[in-house]
């Protein structure tokens, strides 16, 4: 059986608030970026500091739980899939995209830190990816 893989899992930090919005079929997808950093020492022993961004998109029951209980600077475990986007803009310009479509959703980090709304909300939430793109 010959397959492939395609699974992302990271832990970052929100950049900012998540933003839903609607498909014309009415699902709904919310977007978010999520920072991961990491440090190392160079063979000189000097101290280097790197941020990579990654684009989240949630589709779904998931996309409205992001909405509702993830916040800018909240720290997040996300896992999911790569999926690589390329448009044309109305000038003719190319455009590629890649991004993370997430399947599961782990809010982490101290709750006041996130300024968390509310006590009941979930630890963890999971969710179908849509094939619908609204953008």
């Amino acid at each position: 059986m010959s397959r492939g893989l395609n699974k992302v899992q990271i832990i970052g930090h929100l950049g900012k608030d998540p933003e839903m919005r609607y498909t014309p079929s009415g699902k709904p997808v919310t977007t978010f970026t999520v920072a991961v950093s990491r440090s190392w020492n160079s063979a000189d022993g000097e101290r280097h500091n790197e941020t990579e961004w990654f684009n989240i998109v949630a589709w779904g029951t998931l996309a409205e739980i992001c909405k509702q209980y993830l916040n800018k600077g909240q720290q997040v475990y996300v896992e999911g899939r790569l999926q690589t986007r390329r448009w044309d803009d109305k000038e003719g310009a190319k455009h590629t995209s890649v991004e993370i479509v997430a399947n599961e959703m782990m809010m982490l980090g101290d709750r006041r830190e996130a300024n968390a709304s509310s006590d009941a909300a979930p630890a963890e939430a999971s969710g179908a990816a849509d094939e619908e793109f609204p953008f």
